[in-house]
């Protein structure tokens, strides 16, 4: 199964939100893409959903762009996203 960009993104800021990164708790952007690349199969893809979502303000990049969170001051519109492109 093929996932959208909108899904993976999705599935990318729901293990994010399962695992509590929020604001200062952040997570390593290495280990996320590898995750995730075994999943969808293309690393680079991956890399490409997280940076969208930086410049969607959902995530927040730290230590220079080496590990993200999500933006706490989104909250409402982060569960609103899930919801719509949550992956079947």
């Amino acid at each position: 199964m093929r996932l959208t960009d909108e899904e993976l993104q999705a599935a990318i800021m729901g293990f994010l939100l399962r695992e509590g990164r929020w604001g200062a708790h952040y997570f390593p952007v290495d280990t996320l893409t590898r995750w995730f690349a075994k999943k969808v199969g293309d690393g680079r893809r991956v890399r490409k959903c997280l940076k969208e979502l930086i410049n969607m303000r959902y995530l927040s990049p730290h230590k220079k762009g080496d590990t993200v969170s999500l933006n706490p001051s989104r909250r409402q519109d982060i569960d609103r996203f899930i919801k719509e492109h949550v992956p079947k």
